[in-house]
């Protein structure tokens, strides 16, 4: 279980982190909305991040 937790983190921490990367890159397209995409995308983090203890918070208390 302890495993299981770590390597979602991880996988947070690494998707959290090339995020920030891409909105560093020089596409103009993108870039001229990357503040509305990092907002989207910051947003998008925190509800999965919410779920995903809510759903660990449950399974623990159903075990």
């Amino acid at each position: 279980m302890k495993f299981g937790m770590v390597l979602i983190i991880i996988v947070l921490i690494a998707a959290l982190i090339g995020t920030l990367i891409l909105t560093g890159k020089p596409d103009e397209d993108y870039k001229s909305s990357a503040k509305q995409n990092t907002l989207r995308l910051t947003a998008i983090y925190v509800i999965v991040i919410l779920a995903a203890i809510g759903g660990l918070a449950w399974y623990i208390s159903i075990n």
